[in-house]
């Protein structure tokens, strides 16, 4: 069965804080690597992005994530791998997107996060509304840049 890898609203600091803390104790790892997605006040046709309001099919979303989990592993030699993602409203400066990745050598943390992001955003069905501040919204572009 596949982990719920979605939070409610924005990723927190104080969790990605606790997050980095909890692998202090795995002294195999000597190396971290960290991609965090912040919602950015985009202007689009004179409109100002505030928030996003992410949807998924969650159960499709953690299938499609669970599946880059393992190709990650498969192609990178990782010690460990946490994803989360924001469902709801996110704000502009706000979190919506953590990915952690450990391994004992940094050469692989770096190309393995690359990759994780990319695979994100390519394979998985997550939905953003860019909502603008005069109550309209238009549905979020990805992109890979």
């Amino acid at each position: 069965m596949s982990k719920n890898v979605f939070v409610e609203g924005p990723i927190a600091p104080e969790f990605i804080a606790e997050s980095i803390a909890k692998h202090q104790s795995k002294h195999t790892i000597g190396a971290h690597n960290i991609f965090l997605g912040q919602v950015r006040a985009d202007v689009i046709h004179d409109n100002t992005v505030v928030a996003i309001d992410y949807s998924a099919y969650t159960d499709m979303a953690n299938e499609a994530l669970h599946a880059i989990r393992e190709k990650a592993f498969a192609k990178f030699d990782l010690t460990c791998m946490h994803i989360y993602h924001s469902l709801g409203v996110v704000k502009a400066g706000e979190i919506c997107l953590f990915v952690f990745v450990s391994a004992t050598r940094r050469k692989q943390v770096y190309e393995a996060t690359e990759a994780i992001v990319n695979w994100i955003k390519t394979d998985v069905p997550i939905f953003g509304k860019e909502m603008f501040e005069n109550d309209t919204f238009t549905w979020k572009q990805n992109t890979n840049g």
